[in-house]
């Protein structure tokens, strides 16, 4: 066959199997954020044609508004927060269920359970549980504990790390599941052969078990920070879209729906979702080149910084290229030179 018609035939294929997913995503993404900046330039009630052109006056306001401000530092928070709580107690648990014990099973699904409920019964059962009469403050009073209990929802002291206790209980079980994935990668030779030299189980897991970790540590970093910064079911359901500014958990997403919604301005609205949709794709790139490229680069150099060997066209499928450092070899080398005993 040409090779002429062989490109072509392997650009009909491309296009074939990307074109649909490729068109859904101009639709409901590329489509949508375009209107929305464009809405933004006016002064718009929701229905009708925008006729009355502010210019950069909604983004202007956007900027120089103490709520938003207040909004961002919140997303900030939340963000630092979750990477700083959930990272630790994930790793422990999905270190604790990787090990071979009774009923691990079960703690798996009941840990990963949170997850996959929706936010809104998450977020109306912790309201009930929490308020000043709920069943927390009433839990503390019959075990001789009042002076424990106190506004967990209203106080700005302590709202925002109510607000972090749930989201830590309810996406905690997502990090562990995909770290128990990333656990599964790891060769138990590894941890026999530290073993065997001396190594005990915690410095296996300092000096092997996260290293060789590390790729999918980054990746569930990368979604933690994406969502932080679109964080807004939990918030608007519990607190509210008055309670959360005054209680110090707001966020921009609920500063968008506050101010622009259910204000009746939805230009203003509009202006602040694309404030949103550009802070959220800068930090997205700066993490992809600052930290994710590095797993890129690995995926396609060898150990050494030179592209990975490959075969010659002939070499049947029994014949395996000569062998390559990895990143995995290297790190267990280095830890067992470091751990031995003599």
């Amino acid at each position: 066959m040409p090779r002429r018609r062989r490109d072509t035939g392997a650009r009909l294929e491309v296009i074939l199997l990307a074109g649909p997913a490729l068109l859904v995503f101009l639709a409901f993404v590329i489509f949508p954020v375009l209107m929305a900046a464009y809405y933004g330039f006016f002064s718009w009630q929701g229905y009708g044609p925008p006729t009355e052109f502010v210019g950069l006056k909604n983004y202007l306001t956007i900027l120089q508004d103490p709520l938003f401000h207040d909004a961002l530092a919140h997303n900030g928070v939340v963000l630092v927060l979750s990477l700083v709580l959930q990272g630790p107690i994930a790793i422990l648990l999905a270190l604790l269920l990787n090990r071979r014990m009774r009923g691990q099973s079960l703690i798996r699904v009941l840990i990963f359970v949170p997850y996959v409920i929706s936010e809104v019964v998450v977020g109306t059962g912790w309201s009930l549980m929490l308020q000043t009469t709920g069943a927390l403050n009433a839990l503390l009073t019959d075990l001789g504990l009042g002076s424990l209990a106190t506004d967990w929802l209203s106080d700005p002291g302590i709202a925002i790390w109510t607000l972090m206790a749930i989201i830590t209980w309810k996406y905690v079980g997502f990090a562990v599941i995909l770290f128990l994935a990333g656990l599964q990668g790891i060769p138990e030779e590894l941890h026999e052969a530290a073993s065997i030299d001396g190594a005990s189980y915690w410095q296996i897991q300092w000096r092997i078990t996260l290293p060789l970790l590390a790729p999918t540590l980054r990746i569930w970093a990368f979604l933690s920070i994406i969502g932080s910064l679109q964080l807004f079911d939990l918030v608007y359901i519990i607190w509210g879209q008055y309670i959360a500014s005054t209680a110090g958990t707001s966020t921009m997403a609920t500063y968008m729906v506050s101010e622009g919604r259910n204000a009746g301005n939805y230009g203003y609205g509009n202006a602040v979702a694309v404030v949103l949709f550009v802070i959220s794709l800068v930090v997205a790139l700066i993490y992809q080149r600052a930290v994710l490229r590095k797993d890129t680069e690995g995926a396609l150099t060898g150990a050494s910084g030179r592209p990975r060997a490959r075969r010659p066209r002939g070499a049947g499928s029994g014949t395996p290229s000569a062998p390559i450092d990895t990143a995995q070899e290297q790190a267990a080398s280095a830890a067992l030179e470091k751990e031995s005993v003599r």
